[in-house]
């Protein structure tokens, strides 16, 4: 099998670590970036010999194009970016819209929605560099095309996951005749550091039971997304872009079961 290069932004935790594991098991590069020193140094130790990493904040323009530098130096191409790096802004100030603070706002969009950007702006800058056309998977959340309000309502979060799918279809259809693809893959609830508080609130877990019916009704796994990372970022999806792929254990056709007694108070589904 052929060896490629990818950057995996967000990936030292959670499903963006689980999904470079994946690419190194298959014998490929790994680029991963995240905020947190020591989860990039447990990460890298994860991934041995095939990974390099930088940590930094994806929101910085300039940190994607720096961990880019790095694996062109090391491995001179780039074949493919998952862009995982994501957040919360309920602490910040996102939640429902007659609550929502500007600090809120600005936030939630930043590391959702304008850290994806940089990041998909410096691939294919690459690509179009290189004359090989490339590849772009983005994580975007079921919130953004199947919203619930019951314990998930936090507006701006929900709209920078759309953003993530609108944006990651338009440049689908501008740079599909360049060969470079670009999918979405948007989970449900899943047991990541950034879920951990709704981990453990017996309501939302109630809930998640009848949202998400699939194997017993449980909150998803970051290694549950594996598959589809593997399939849209290599040749096995060669004649596939502009797709969005919900792995969500059955969210998006459940209705599931509210407690009416218990709010909401929770709109998180993942972060780096």
């Amino acid at each position: 099998m052929k060896t490629n290069t990818y950057l995996v932004i967000g990936g030292t935790t959670g499903m963006g670590l689980s999904g470079a594991m994946a690419l190194a098991r298959e014998g490929h590069n790994v680029a991963i970036m995240g905020r947190s020193e020591k989860s990039l140094d447990e990460a890298l130790f994860l991934l041995g010999n095939q990974a390099i990493g930088l940590a930094a904040d994806a929101c910085d323009p300039c940190s994607v194009q720096q961990l880019l530098d790095k694996a062109i130096c090391k491995w001179g191409k780039l074949d493919g970016l998952y862009h995982v790096a994501g957040a919360s802004g309920r602490s910040k100030g996102d939640g429902k819209l007659h609550e929502l603070t500007d600090e809120g706002l600005d936030y939630t969009l930043d590391i959702n929605f304008k850290s994806l950007v940089y990041s998909n702006r410096a691939a294919v800058r690459q690509f179009l560099e290189q004359g090989t056309g490339g590849t772009i998977l983005n994580m975007a959340s079921v919130l953004g095309i199947s919203p619930s309000e019951a314990f998930f309502s936090a507006h701006i979060y929900a709209a920078s996951k759309a953003a993530a799918i609108g944006f990651t279809r338009s440049i689908a259809a501008t740079y599909a005749k360049k060969n470079i693809r670009a999918n979405v893959v948007a989970p449900a609830l899943t047991e990541t550091p950034m879920a951990a508080r709704a981990m453990t609130d017996d309501a939302i877990l109630g809930f998640v039971q009848s949202k998400q019916p699939l194997d017993n009704g449980r909150a998803g796994k970051a290694e549950d997304l594996d598959s589809a990372v593997l399939f849209f970022l290599t040749n096995r999806s060669s004649f596939v872009t502009g797709q969005v792929l919900a792995v969500d254990g059955g969210w998006c056709v459940s209705d599931g079961q509210v407690c009416p007694q218990q709010p909401g108070k929770y709109g998180e589904g993942h972060r780096d």
